[in-house]
């Protein structure tokens, strides 16, 4: 089975906060859409900017999701990355309208249908914000965070 994660759910193998647990207990392959490429390092920023986190601290976690993404010459990603085009942005839109989601939780939510379409072992999708929750559910989705 393979799981799709969120960028809430990805800053949780980075920093324990509330869930982690649960999703650094994932074993199954992860598939994340490309825009955690951007979310994820800034939802590390805004830690900074709480100041939850040290802006050294910071670096070095950006620096570790990084090489966890992309890999290097002799390590793999540890993600499958689901890039959003146009078809999946026109989904998107529409699991907007239907789910009342925020824009970045709809391509998710998208990016998250189109890996299930690629793989139908993905039935599960890890994700901590109520309102992907409830869109996913609703999609089918077996989910993983907190209900």
């Amino acid at each position: 089975m393979t799981v799709f994660a969120d960028s809430s759910a990805l800053v949780k193998l980075y920093v324990p906060e509330a869930g982690h647990i649960a999703v650094r207990s994932i074993t199954d392959p992860i598939v994340i859409a490309d825009l955690a490429r951007v979310e994820v390092p800034a939802a590390f920023w805004g830690k900074v900017r709480t100041g939850e986190l040290a802006l050294d601290d910071a670096d070095v976690l950006i620096s570790a999701f990084e090489f966890d993404y992309h890999g290097d010459d002799t390590t793999e990603p540890i993600f499958a990355v689901v890039a959003h085009g146009e078809p999946t942005l026109i989904d998107a839109a529409r699991h907007a309208a239907r789910h009342q989601l925020r824009a970045y939780d709809a391509v998710q939510l998208a990016c998250a249908i189109a890996a299930r379409r690629a793989d139908p072992s993905i039935h599960t999708i890890a994700v901590f914000d109520k309102h992907l929750q409830n869109a996913a559910v609703a999609e089918g989705f077996a989910v993983l965070g907190n209900r």
